[in-house]
């Protein structure tokens, strides 16, 4: 918790001057039970009112001033904590934006997003409670017991006691909570990864009837959950009664022992109820300290899971400085690529050994079965991910040496989960920079044959659109995200299997379209007819690059793209296109 401390630093006047406001208000409150004793024997017992009155207003100036000093100090309180948090969830999206694909998979949505939420909220709250009560409880604890010896030294021996008995019962308990606090929040997680997964699922969680299955998911996560929250109440609750136990000893040898010193050594009934309330200052303070012990426990276990995510450093970092690039080079090479999602020896490699070369302006088509190593492949193109071996590079140079936003610029890319942000048609479409014209944008909606609905929408680029783009059709939606690659007029243009909600109508539209442009394309696709085309289809089967060349080539020394195919078209229209090759 002390490394995200460096926060405190731009509220320096508010961790000073909060502080010091309860420290004055706790003077007042030590000053009470002073003239509470003054009331008793000088006014009370000698029977004079002007003494009764005159400790009376000291009282009321004394609460007054007190409630004054406590306000400041609850807004200073206030102003730094939801500053704290607002920096820090600042500096935490940054971070996760700044992580690559791989240390993103390792985390998980989930837990993201509780981190940057419910475990900010309980840095916050640690804050304010920094601010307001920190200094304040154990000055209370302490002040009080120097008053107690003031008044008399041998009744303050109980007044350490207590305190000491106290301390043996809070160390045990805060130490068995920080674990289970820990294992709560990260049960918390599994919570928010099942209600995700239903909210963004919830079509086919109903499509397949499993509304009961889903609840009974969630109740078995919920059930954790709330065990360990049990699990660390009844351990935290132990702590109140446990408390108040010692307090109430205490009081009982204090009235015992303060009653008999009346009568004999000379201490007065006022100082025995001063005492008394000195006591229950102490208590009650311990109590605070109590709260705190579970607040800063909480704090901790969240902490250290922020701290987590600040500590992960991402494994693909864009370089500084742009590389030398080479124009009669390739605009696509992969020399001798392979890639395991896992590290260390014995990891299963999803691509091995792929080697291949593209042209500028040439179209690369890529088939292969189910899991063979598609979009791994142009993930590493794009540098989602980087190669385990080998290199991969544009335009001669390797896409390490690039810097981040200008590989963003040369490549773009419609992932194959297509995916659309809620805000305006236009804020979809200019994603990518900032400099695309309105004209750029129809230009791009029309190669991506999707100018026919977005006519029709009111508003036109300035429709609405709903979160994840549910107020489009599956097809839609891909021609939405091909159109918002293209607007950016990328030099290499990636179609992750982008067109399999299109009719073949469109789809052969489409291609026709981005032919016109002056781009390099990478075409992932299961249908052979969308790439049959093209300047050189690579064939993957479990990673491996089982063909290079094209349509007609493959046909001929490829079995796995002519079994492909096969299951598209008849044998008498492979042997036909085989001779049109």
């Amino acid at each position: 918790m002390l490394r995200l401390a460096r926060y405190l630093k731009h509220f320096k006047l508010h961790v000073s001057l909060g502080p010091a406001c309860k420290l004055i208000e706790a003077i007042f409150e030590l000053i009470v039970p002073l003239v509470m004793a003054d009331i008793i024997d000088n006014g009370i017992l000698a029977e004079k009112e002007d003494v009764i009155w005159q400790g009376g207003v000291k009282l009321i100036i004394f609460a007054v001033c007190g409630l004054s000093f406590t306000l400041v100090c609850q807004y200073l309180a206030s102003v730094a904590s939801q500053g704290v948090g607002t920096l820090l969830r600042r500096d935490l999206y940054s971070h996760i934006n700044s992580l690559s694909y791989k240390e993103l998979d390792r985390l998980g949505t989930p837990a993201l997003v509780t981190r940057i939420s419910n475990d900010v909220n309980q840095v916050q709250t640690a804050v304010a409670m920094l601010i307001r009560l920190v200094i304040r409880a154990p000055f209370l604890v302490i002040g009080a017991t120097v008053m107690a010896m003031t008044i008399d030294l041998k009744l303050s021996l109980i007044f350490f006691g207590s305190m000491v008995a106290i301390i043996a019962i809070m160390y045990p308990v805060m130490t068995a909570t920080v674990k289970l606090f820990k294992k709560q929040q990260k049960s918390l997680d599994g919570i928010s990864r099942i209600t995700r997964e239903n909210l963004s699922g919830v079509r086919v969680v109903r499509a397949f009837a499993r509304q009961e299955h889903e609840k009974q998911r969630f109740e078995e996560s919920a059930e954790e959950y709330r065990e360990f929250a049990l699990k660390a109440g009844r351990v935290n609750a132990l702590l109140n009664p446990a408390i108040f136990v010692v307090v109430n000893v205490a009081y009982l040898l204090i009235v015992y022992f303060g009653g008999s010193m009346v009568s004999v050594d000379g201490l007065t009934q006022g100082q025995v109820i001063a005492l008394v309330n000195y006591m229950t200052q102490i208590s009650l303070a311990l109590v605070v300290v109590a709260n705190l012990v579970t607040i800063f426990t909480k704090a901790a276990a969240s902490s250290h899971r922020i701290n987590e995510i600040f500590d992960t450093e991402p494994s693909v970092v864009g370089a500084q400085t742009m590389p030398t690039t080479d124009n009669t080079a390739p605009a696509i090479e992969f020399r001798d690529v392979s890639f395991s999602y896992l590290d260390g020896e014995g990891a299963e490699k999803s691509l091995e050994n792929i080697s291949f070369t593209l042209g500028k302006g040439e179209v690369l088509g890529i088939i292969g079965g189910t899991g063979s190593g598609k979009s791994t492949l142009v993930n590493l193109l794009a540098r989602f991910y980087d190669a385990t071996e080998g290199n991969v590079l544009i335009n001669g140079a390797d896409v390490r040496d690039y810097p981040d936003k200008v590989l963003r610029r040369i490549v773009g890319i419609v992932p194959q989960k297509t995916e659309l942000l809620s805000g305006s048609l236009r804020e979809n479409m200019t994603m990518g920079r900032n400099d695309i014209t309105d004209d750029a944008v129809f230009a791009a909606l029309e190669t991506a044959q999707a100018k026919e609905f977005t006519d029709k929408l009111d508003g036109g680029l300035d429709a609405r659109v709903l979160q994840g783009g549910k107020n489009f059709s599956g097809g839609q939606k891909q021609r939405l995200a091909i159109a918002r690659a293209v607007a950016m007029s990328p030099e290499i243009l990636i179609l992750d299997d982008s067109s399999s909600a299109l009719d073949y109508a469109t789809d052969a539209a489409l291609r026709k379209a981005l032919k016109k442009l002056d781009m390099t394309c990478v075409i992932v696709s299961q249908r052979a007819n969308s790439i049959r085309h093209a300047d050189k289809i690579i064939v993957l089967d479990d990673g491996i690059a089982e063909g290079i060349g094209t349509h007609a080539q493959l046909l001929r020394e490829c079995e796995v793209y002519r079994e492909i195919c096969l299951t598209q078209y008849t044998e008498q229209e492979l042997e036909e296109q085989e001779k049109e090759g």
